[in-house]
């Protein structure tokens, strides 16, 4: 009997790890030998822990599985949900990036290849002189939130010139309601190793660092283990596949610190100096980490261009919408029935991200608003459902996509609650080399606290210091902190009269 249990730091968080030992133990019991394969997360975060059982070779899902349904699932009882498959949730999707995830063995190195692995790794080296035009050929543009367009950033490193270059892959995930990051590195981190190694191919660079976030240990360990494989397969090392090119891979860890997730920030935290932003020019692209010509991508950036010299730049870019080529893995978290990640094109209405993927609030009470982008992205009211998901149709609207991440609010949120924790999480995650972001995100949780209190002509003053903020911050977390602050404020404006003491 062949199993496929999730090995996801989201299943294990409710259980995975139990229903393993209880399907073992089970299975030894009554001696029925069992091949339990475990596998990354497909994304229904809300059916974890996801059994998978094969059926006449077919795949079909059981979940959430607790221990005392593992003799059910043993006895082929146990109502499940059919196909994997063809559940609406994972059917709708356009899996590129994640095409393997939940798929495989994570360091099944022979399963990644079977399953299209490497081939695009093969075809950078057969003609590495055209690794940086099909990158820009196919649109990817930074996944980690700028959507700086990834050909425009490797054509310029690999035009400089110097003695080393870098790969730097930003891991550093702390954005509230993302986690497509750690998903890819535990489920499918293969793709991850060879779109660094495309990387450095196209760009002539050597050596790789992957910058992780301290709270993913699963995720660490597995790239760390991945990383050894790659390496003693010949994927990384002196020849990567038996060619003259050399590219190897270290993991670091950072320190916990939100502002590391700034590509400079993360720059002088691998160098070991304090996590503080960097003004600019120089970029990184040009003087990066240690002071050589550095790329700085993104996971899920990295993890998608095997997937583009797999099946061609044309391929990739005749999904989406305008300048936004692609799929992207929409992140679905918050009070929301159906939460997970979800693989789609560009361009799919707001509004049906939300209701129709989604599936509404968990609650079952209205939806008032969806923060879209982290925690400093904008709040979004239902009014602006027919937002297009795409990166200049949410700048036009007041927003940003970031990292694909949306947070999911009933009508009982508040939203001046919410605003103040957005200035607040400023306030304390600030590395302090600028004025606005060090002292304006402090007065600004004092002038929301104003308002709570009563002071009407508190919020006048809040829109001032949030325009400067956004003008003289030297990055993005001071200068999107005014982003959630402002849009509570646009949309929601009787939640910021100044009479909520009276009323209460």
């Amino acid at each position: 009997m062949k199993v496929f249990l999730s090995i996801d730091a989201a299943a294990k968080a409710v259980g995975s790890e139990d229903v393993a030992e209880a399907l073992t133990a089970e299975a030894a019991r009554r001696g029925l030998e069992l091949d339990l394969i475990r596998v990354g997360s497909r994304g229904m975060v809300w059916l974890e822990p996801l059994a998978e059982v094969e059926i006449d070779g077919v795949r079909h899902a059981f979940g959430p599985v607790r221990v005392e349904d593992v003799p059910a699932l043993l006895d082929g009882t146990l109502a499940g949900h059919g196909p994997t498959e063809e559940i609406p949730f994972f059917a709708g999707q356009t899996r590129l990036t994640f095409a393997r995830c939940g798929v495989i063995d994570p360091l099944d190195l022979t399963a990644f290849e079977a399953l299209g692995g490497l081939t695009g790794l093969r075809a950078a080296i057969a003609a590495p002189g055209d690794v940086v035009e099909t990158v820009k050929a196919s649109g990817l543009r930074g996944r980690g939130g700028a959507g700086f367009p990834t050909g425009i950033k490797w054509q310029t490193v690999a035009g400089a010139k110097a003695d080393r270059k870098y790969i730097v892959c930003n891991a550093d995930e702390g954005d509230s309601g993302t986690f497509a990051d750690r998903m890819i590195i535990e489920g499918d981190p293969f793709s991850l190793i060879e779109g660094m190694a495309i990387a450095g191919i196209g760009v002539g660079a050597t050596k790789g660092y992957v910058y992780m976030r301290s709270e993913y240990p699963d995720a660490t360990a597995t790239l760390e283990r991945a990383v050894a494989i790659a390496r003693a397969a010949g994927v990384l090392g002196d020849g990567v596949l038996g060619s003259g090119h050399a590219f190897d891979i270290e993991v670091r860890v950072g320190a916990g610190a939100y502002v590391c997730g700034e590509e400079t920030s993360l720059l002088n935290s691998l160098e070991g100096k304090r996590g503080e932003v960097r003004p600019k020019p120089p970029l990184p692209a040009l003087e990066g980490l240690f002071g050589k010509p550095t790329v700085v991508n993104n996971v899920i950036s990295l993890a998608t261009v095997p997937v583009i010299f797999e099946k061609g730049a044309e391929h990739y870019a005749d999904f989406g919408l305008g300048r936004s080529r692609g799929t992207i893995p929409l992140q679905i978290a918050g009070n929301v029935k159906y939460g997970g990640l979800y693989e789609i094109a560009f361009g799919l209405p707001l509004g049906e991200i939300v209701n129709g993927i989604g599936g509404g609030t968990r609650s079952g009470r209205p939806v008032k608003a969806v923060q879209v982008g982290g925690p400093l992205g904008a709040y979004f009211p239902v009014s602006g459902f027919d937002t297009p998901f795409g990166y200049e149709e949410f700048d036009g609207a007041g927003g940003l996509i970031g990292h694909a991440g949306l947070v999911v609010f009933d009508d009982s949120a508040d939203m001046l609650e919410l605003a103040r924790f957005a200035m607040e999480f400023c306030a304390v995650e600030s590395c302090g080399k600028c004025t606005p972001c060090r002292i304006g995100s402090v007065r600004g949780v004092e002038t929301l606290e104003r308002i709570a209190a009563g002071d009407a002509g508190a919020t006048a003053l809040l829109t001032d210091l949030c325009e400067t903020m956004e003008l003289g911050s030297l990055c993005a977390l001071g200068g999107f902190t005014p982003y959630p602050v402002m849009s509570a404020i646009r949309h929601f404006p009787d939640e910021f009269t100044g009479q909520r003491e009276a009323a209460e």
